[in-house]
């Protein structure tokens, strides 16, 4: 009789979990998973974001380049102009404007995002030029 108790108590103790307990594992897991998907959603929204911001730079920095390359440097005042990078449309405003050194013209180029309205720009950069 007494090689029978411990066989009966191992089978109660191995019987499962009970359905309180699953429920309240599945409410954990799906918490889980919410947070998960919700960080994945946020990092792909600032991925696009830095995209952009990083095309608008190029737009810029291209713009500036071929001003130095042509040697076409604007006298103060503004300009504008589109570009196409990225298969996007951008626009760009240039504002030349001289500073208090001789010779020296600062250059400012703001791009903003075509299919987007926005009165904020995209990127800036600034750019000095010697006449």
């Amino acid at each position: 009789m007494n090689r029978s108790r411990p066989v009966k108590s191992l089978a109660r103790r191995s019987r499962g979990f009970t359905l309180l307990e699953v429920l309240v594992a599945l409410l954990l897991l799906s918490l889980a998973m919410v947070a998960l998907v919700r960080s994945v959603g946020q990092e792909a929204s600032a991925l696009g974001q830095q995209r952009e911001a990083t095309l608008a730079q190029w737009v810029a920095a291209n713009r500036l380049a071929e001003l130095r390359l042509a040697r076409d440097l604007p006298r103060s005042g503004q300009a504008q102009g589109r570009s196409r990078l990225g298969g996007r449309d951008w626009r760009w405003q240039l504002d030349a404007r001289a500073t208090d050194t001789p010779g020296l013209l600062q250059v400012e180029l703001r791009v903003y995002d075509e299919g987007a309205d926005a009165a904020l720009p995209a990127a800036t950069l600034l750019g000095f030029y010697r006449q």
